[in-house]
Order: structure tokens, then sequence, then C-alpha cells
């Protein structure tokens, strides 16, 4: 079954310009350039209209994306609770797991400064997480699994896949908006949680 579909569009042109693509995802200034700058000069209007979907506008001039968040539950004249435009899934445990490493990979990469992509092979992304999973003896069924959390994650667009040179692995860009969903407080929890996996993994390996 598909997931149903919702769509608003403003009754202005040029504000439809704008919100219909942050209503389908993340927008970006990168490639985006002019849905982005029309976002610049209305954004006050979207951000007013959004509101009336329960939306706020989440914008980062600085690392060039912009994206729509559902605003905290809070009931409505009827008492009952708005429903949610923007779904909110639960993802997988590895797929968590991936995506704090990358967080904190990217934190070490903006610590160091110079360029501001962060650009991984696929076997350095094997290597952030494959440490912290069961250990396997299918080697190819283990990366087949890491390879579907990846993908899992770029379909999110946390991660962006790059058009590999010829002969070279697969790269991947770590999206700096993935900062805004994982932050300092999501990883001190994370982190809590991770132990608590790690202890549990170190024994069952003690039993074997």
């Amino acid at each position: 079954m598909e997931e149903p579909e919702f769509a608003a569009t403003p009754a202005e042109p040029e504000l439809s310009a704008v919100v219909v693509p942050l209503l389908k995802g993340v927008l970006y200034r990168e490639g985006e350039a002019a849905p982005w700058n029309a976002l610049l000069s209305l954004q006050a209007r979207v951000r007013d209209y959004v509101a009336v979907l329960g939306l706020d506008l989440v914008l980062d001039e600085a690392e060039g994306y912009a994206f729509l968040r559902s605003r905290p539950e809070s009931p409505n004249e009827s008492g009952k609770p708005l429903p949610r435009l923007v779904a909110r899934r639960p993802l997988a445990f590895p797929v968590s797991l991936m995506l704090a490493l990358l967080r904190k990979k990217l934190a070490e990469f903006d610590a160091g400064g110079g360029d501001t992509r962060l650009i991984l092979s696929r076997d350095e992304v094997v290597e952030l997480i494959r440490v912290f999973l069961p250990e396997s003896s299918n080697e190819a069924r283990l990366m087949d699994q890491i390879d579907n959390h990846l993908n899992k994650i770029v379909e999110l667009g946390f991660v962006r896949r790059l058009k590999p040179a010829a002969g070279q692995d697969s790269m991947f860009e770590v999206r700096r908006i993935l900062k805004a969903f994982v932050d300092a407080q999501w990883l001190a929890e994370f982190d809590n949680r991770l132990a608590g996996y790690q202890a549990r993994l170190a024994g069952g390996r003690d039993d074997e």
C-alpha cells in the first residue's frame, strides 16, 4: 500500500515555487539557486504560510539548506492534537548508529578546518560501523546489510552518492543538514545507549 500524499499549494505562484519544493523535501542552496534565492526574499511569508499547516521553516543560510519541521504537538480549538503533515518514522538501530557515527565524523572534520565537504568512500563508511555490529562469518551478507543501511541514509537525504571515477570505490558526501537532526544532546543520549549495546555485544562474544 502506498503512503498517502498530502499537498498544499499557495495561491501566489512565486510563493508556490518555494513552498512546494519544501513540502517535498530539503531545499539546498547548491544546485537549486532560483528557489533558494526566492526563499531568502520571501522567508517571512513562507513562515506565515507553513505555520497554518502546523510547520516551522528551518533555514540555515550559512550551511545552505532549508526544510520544514512539524511544530510540537498542541491541541486545536476542539482540544484534539492537530494531524501531522510531516510523518514521523522511527529508524532501525543500525541506521541510527550510522547516522550518529557520520555526525561524529562530521564534527571531527569541521574541527580540523579546511574543506567544507566531508567525502567518504564506501570502505571508510563500512569501517566506521562494522566494529559495532555483531560478528558474522558471512562477509558478503554483512556488506549487503551495511549497503542497505547506507542506501536508507541516502534516501533520507543525509548522504549524497557521488559519481566515482573509473576504477574508484563508491564515494559519498555527508550532507551538512545532518547537523540539524543529530545535535550534541542527541549524540550524548545515543552514546549512553551505544555503551549498553557494546556491553551486550561484548558479553555475547565472551559466551562463544
